[in-house]
């Protein structure tokens, strides 16, 4: 009697986000403006972090997802 065999999980090909976004790409730019951005500055309010849960997210991930 032969053995079940499981199915080939060499389906996904893992790329960086370098080689997925084209090299002119409009949020390649907002991506280095934002990075570049004093953030305090700008009037952006920088929360205290909790000791306990997880880390809250660097407020520059949000300001590059709103546009």
């Amino acid at each position: 009697m032969a053995h079940i065999q499981g199915e080939n999980r060499h389906q996904l090909f893992i790329r960086s986000m370098d080689e997925a976004i084209e090299k002119d790409n409009p949020v390649r730019f907002v991506d280095a403006f934002v990075d570049h951005l004093d953030l305090a500055q700008s009037g952006f309010a920088i929360a205290e972090v909790k000791i306990e849960g997880w880390p809250s997210f660097e407020a520059r991930v949000f300001l590059k997802l709103y546009q």
